[in-house]
């Protein structure tokens, strides 16, 4: 690497696997070099050892998800660099025999390890939260696709008729089907606001073939949309929670007297 100033004298560089994480320490008194488990414990035992040796920076790379309960446990007692993989591999100077998390450590000590941006606790549990609430809004709209398909098996064109099929008239015509009532005149009557300005192409929409095997999915369909519902509301509602404090610290605006 040639002559470059030693930046940070105790460091270590972690290289994270999903079961394991190699750590090199570099400190004045040498180098040192051991393997740990991903189980909470381990990660503290790592904890411990990096304190033992004053280790003061720790980088690792940023592989996956799998630095992330690394980075739990670590954080507040060692300034924490999270790095690119890219760059590491393409910082020149390193030898084909060192092991990353060598490389990496060194890299770190001569302070030659940009750090990636990674947001405190707060913020990444709730982008963990608003991620997962996407997934179950996006796990929604493919199973109300799976309903409509399951309709259109049985002849029921609810949704060429309906802007939503599970608008307050649409899921009282799907109950309607579900205790086995067929009638299209009778179902067409549970036509709600502007759906009852297209009541003749709905009557045709609703002529269909509604057998046991339709009733059969549809049911399971509808039971897991309202899971998901229920799943989407509680969190948001955990969402509004962590909210609370940030809006609270951050008003958007100061009344008047």
């Amino acid at each position: 690497m040639g002559v470059v100033e030693v930046r940070y004298p105790y460091c270590a560089g972690l290289d994270v696997h999903k079961k394991s994480v190699v750590a090199c320490v570099i400190t004045p008194e040498g180098e040192e070099t051991r393997t740990f488990g991903t189980m909470t414990k381990d990660l503290i035992a790592l904890s411990d050892w990096l304190s033992q040796h004053q280790v003061t920076h720790v980088a690792m790379e940023s592989t996956g998800v799998y630095w992330k309960p690394v980075w739990n446990i670590l954080e507040g007692n060692f300034e924490l660099l999270l790095a690119n993989a890219r760059h590491i591999k393409a910082v020149p100077g390193r030898k084909t025999d060192v092991r990353d998390c060598e490389w990496i450590a060194e890299l770190l000590r001569h302070g030659l390890v940009p750090s990636s941006f990674v947001p405190d606790r707060p913020q990444r549990e709730l982008r963990e939260l608003t991620r997962y609430r996407v997934s179950l809004v996006q796990e929604k709209s493919r199973e109300v696709n799976r309903l409509q398909h399951t309709l259109e098996g049985g002849n029921i064109k609810l949704s060429s008729v309906a802007t939503d099929v599970m608008g307050k008239s649409g899921r009282e015509i799907l109950e309607a089907l579900l205790a086995d009532k067929a009638d299209p005149g009778v179902l067409t009557e549970m036509a709600k606001g502007r759906l009852r300005t297209k009541l003749p192409a709905l009557r045709e929409a609703l002529a269909g073939r509604f057998g046991p095997h339709q009733r059969f999915l549809v049911a399971r369909r509808l039971a897991h949309i309202d899971y998901l519902d229920e799943a989407i509301a509680e969190v948001m509602a955990e969402i509004e929670e962590r909210m609370r404090p940030l809006r609270s610290s951050h008003p958007g605006h100061h009344s008047r007297d």
